[in-house]
């Protein structure tokens, strides 16, 4: 796998390395891997950025006791290293002393503790990464238009900008970015929903009609392989057409593609997408500008638009195409270029999105509903009747401070109907706590399950949801306060989905801030909370935090999953990850056998003890490391792409910065 060996002068090492290199634009590419040795079994891996517009940069620190340096390379992307630089310690520290001086003594104080990791993060997180409000800076030196095989080589492509006479100049200037496209055939239908006037000395590839906005777009489309539709003003790089165009190539290939892009308002921001992302797509429209081919584009092709009434905006066509495409195509046929390639006038379509979702709902006769919060669209899923019964499962130990709240959260301050409580006991030996587990078990939806072995959290877990009658079952932890009465109601809805796997909430910590809202496989080089520390009404990149969506994982601290598919990936992996890792290990593997995992920022809880948690120590970090070792080797993949986490954004802070 690491087939390529850097070789450096002799004697740098305990400095810093930078490397620059460029890649091809392709759908799920894996970051660059790159491998420290320092000995014999010992080594490090450290997953490098993608490069978002044509190249990336990476800083990294090369251990005195480095013997080698090994690179894991996609092969589709055609890595190309630009350079590799060496920097001094007194460089990086003086970066970021000027950057972040608190940072700076944050890094002094963990070298001295001789914790290397930490170190080494703290420098990175510091000079390394970029706020995405520094976008503008951090995208003029990474910026490359790909080569291609010289002008109309691709398929042809057709592409529909409707527009109001209001939107002439920004028509222009899309127009103009199309007549820079290079390396593929294209035409264009301007559609005037206002009518227009005769354009003298038009590029012929473009066609000017008059569309009062009801029909389909049959009506505007001649026969062409791939369809797009553009909004005014949009402006598409000189190589976005024919990296698109190629992505749909070859048979059985997909039938959508969509690439990131930039808005330009006052600043130049990013839009880095994740790869496809149903309910998000359904929610928000993220996607965009797309290009369609195959059987739906067939399709699509005779999907009214508009209704009793013309349309009243041109977004209102580009809505209602992306919608019907989101409810018909197959997730394997969707592709995701993760390349910014369009830029995009700042403009806000919220109420327009809203009414065209509830208008598409109503119309395919979905189960689902519309929500609006935060001023974002989400999807509220129906409950089925009756309420099926849940079974909540929380391994405890001693602690009647923390395990007495919890279950009467569970038991009284939440408003579903039918719940049952497994407590498995791993030996407590307050007086305290058995009388209280006395109490509970008057209670007749209360199971106390003795486990005397070990702390094992997988084995204590598995036993208790062995014991769930419910259809659902809730693993909790016993630090978790309940702070909506609907936390397990809106859970429940998401977990009887029949493609849904796990479904996680949002945690908060003690002081109000995220402790969970999704976990990034590769986040911290395995696996992390993203928004860490955040404040709790983080909207989050893509607004996407304020509402239901895709993730690659959820923490066990509070995680919904049917017990029939729970049981059928064969539940929590104790033989591998008895403490650490095997919530992400289960919902990586439910998403293996065809399950989703969701997180839902509607079911809002409490995790009052990780706030005070320290750091393992001693065997306890021993064991940790040797757990974080398999899940390394079992999901290397994973960390190298994680699905709903943009290549560009970076790995080592919890911030959705930019590296």
């Amino acid at each position: 796998m690491f087939s390529w060996r850097l070789r450096l002068p002799a004697g740098p090492r305990g400095c810093w390395i930078v490397l620059t290199y460029r890649e091809h634009a392709v759908a799920r590419p894996l970051r660059p891997l790159i491998r420290l040795v320092r000995g014999p079994r010992r080594h490090a891996e450290v997953p490098l950025p993608g490069a978002a517009l044509g190249a990336a940069t990476w800083l990294g620190y090369l251990p005195p006791d480095g013997t080698d340096i090994l690179l894991a390379i996609d092969p589709r992307t055609g890595f190309v290293l630009e350079r590799v630089g060496l920097r001094t310690h007194g460089s990086v520290l003086a970066e970021c002393l000027v950057k972040r001086p608190l940072r700076a003594v944050a890094a002094l104080y963990n070298a001295a503790r001789r914790d290397e990791r930490r170190f080494r993060d703290i420098l990175r997180g510091a000079c390394a990464v970029t706020p995405r409000g520094r976008y503008r800076t951090w995208a003029s030196s990474r910026r490359r238009i790909e080569a291609t095989s010289g002008p109309g080589t691709g398929p042809p492509i057709h592409l529909v900008l409707p527009a109001r006479r209001a939107d002439g100049a920004r028509v222009a200037e899309t127009l103009h970015s199309l007549a820079a496209q290079i390396g593929t055939g294209w035409t264009a239908t301007v559609a005037w929903l206002d009518g227009h006037e005769a354009v003298s000395g038009a590029d012929p590839r473009v066609t000017h009609t008059d569309w009062r906005g009801r029909g389909t777009l049959r009506d505007l489309t001649p026969d062409a392989a791939i369809l797009g539709v553009l909004m005014p003003g949009e402006c598409l790089r000189a190589d976005a057409l024919v990296l698109l165009a190629g992505a749909l190539a070859g048979p059985g290939g997909p039938h959508m593609v969509y690439a990131d892009e930039e808005i330009a308002g006052a600043h130049l921001v990013p839009r880095l997408k994740p790869d496809w992302s149903p309910d998000l797509a359904l929610a928000q429209g993220y996607p965009g500008f797309t290009l369609y081919t195959g059987a739906l584009l067939a399709r699509l092709l005779d999907v009214p638009l508009g209704d009793s009434e013309a349309l009243v905006d041109p977004v209102d066509c580009r809505i209602d195409l992306g919608l019907s495409a989101a409810a018909a195509v197959e997730a394997r046929r969707v592709a995701h270029l993760p390349r910014v390639l369009l830029r995009v006038p700042e403009a806000d379509h919220t109420g327009r999105y809203a009414e065209r979702l509830e208008r598409h709902l109503r119309a395919f006769g979905s189960p689902a509903r519309t929500r609006i919060e935060s001023g974002l669209t989400d999807l509220l899923w129906p409950l089925p009747e009756p309420a099926p019964l849940v079974t909540v499962v929380i391994p405890s130990r001693d602690r009647l401070d923390l395990i007495r709240p919890a279950a009467d959260g569970v038991l009284n301050g939440t408003a579903y109907p039918a719940i049952e409580l497994v407590i498995v006991d791993n030996g407590s030996i307050d007086p305290a706590v058995h009388a209280h587990y006395a109490q509970l078990r008057r209670d007749p939806r209360v199971t106390i399950l003795d486990w005397p072995a070990p702390f094992d959290f997988s084995a204590m877990t598995n036993a208790g949801v062995a014991l769930a009658r419910g259809r659902v079952v809730v693993l909790l932890n016993n630090d978790v306060a309940i702070l909506r009465e609907d936390w397990l109601d809106v859970m429940v809805r998401q977990a009887c989905r029949p493609e849904v796997g796990a479904v996680g909430a949002k945690l908060l910590y003690g002081d109000g801030t995220l402790q969970h809202a999704g976990v990034v496989v590769g986040l911290g080089g395995r696996a992390g909370h993203i928004l860490r520390r955040r404040p709790a009404d983080s909207p989050g990149h893509l607004g996407q935090m304020r509402v239901a969506h895709e993730v690659s994982a959820v923490t066990a601290a509070c995680l919904a999953v049917e017990k029939r598919k729970f049981d059928a990936v064969g539940g929590l992996d104790a033989d591998a990850f008895p403490i650490d890792f095997n919530d992400v290990d289960l919902c990586l593997r439910l998403d293996a056998a065809g399950y989703r995992t969701v997180w839902t920022p509607h079911a809002v809880v409490a995790h009052l003890e990780s706030t005070s948690r320290g750091p393992s120590v001693g065997p306890a970090r021993a064991r940790f490391e040797a757990e974080a070792d398999r899940f390394v080797a079992r999901w290397r993949d994973t960390i190298r792409h994680d699905p709903y986490y943009h290549p560009a954004l970076s790995l080592t802070t919890f911030g959705e910065d930019l590296e």
